[in-house]
């Protein structure tokens, strides 16, 4: 195998494995979010942390494929802010979806055929979810440039 190829891979690789991380640190972060929404969100809730389960399922086989070892959820997520309230809650969530927004970005950059369509559909569906939640949009989401989480996961705490 050539250097680029190699080199593909393992960017590819990264990429899933990032992926990885965000839906394991979004469907814990659901758990917190369930736990605080009220009774009128708790289906957008539920349905917005199946999803995460369904991607993060199938990111783990992806990673398998590819040659790696899925990366294992931690025991805890350190959050960005309280949760107190149902209002938190919805902060919350849209600072979730953004955040796997943007490591499917990067997904998107990663990748090739059908695995990209599959990254850009992930990546679609948090944006969406994102808006639900905040009620506000970007044009561009999932970059970077547009704020300081965009492709960050919460840090996981000891």
């Amino acid at each position: 195998m050539n250097q680029a190829r190699e080199a593909e891979d393992k960017e590819l690789l990264r990429a899933l494995q990032a992926a990885l991380a965000a839906e394991h640190a979004a469907v814990y972060g659901y758990g917190v979010v369930g736990g605080r929404i009220g009774k009128k969100r708790r289906t957008e809730a539920r349905t917005a942390y199946d999803a995460h389960r369904s991607r993060r399922d199938a990111l783990v086989r992806a990673v398998k494929d590819a040659g790696g070892a899925p990366v294992a959820a931690a025991a805890g997520y350190a959050l960005s802010f309280p949760v107190p309230d149902a209002a938190a809650a919805v902060r919350l969530a849209a600072e979730l979806e953004d955040r796997v927004a943007g490591v499917y970005a990067d997904l998107v950059r990663a990748s090739t055929g059908e695995r990209r369509r599959g990254a850009a559909e992930a990546m679609r569906e948090a944006a969406v979810r994102s808006v639900r939640w905040s009620g506000e949009s970007v044009a561009f989401p999932g970059l970077a440039e547009r704020g300081a989480t965009a492709s960050r996961t919460p840090a996981p705490t000891a």
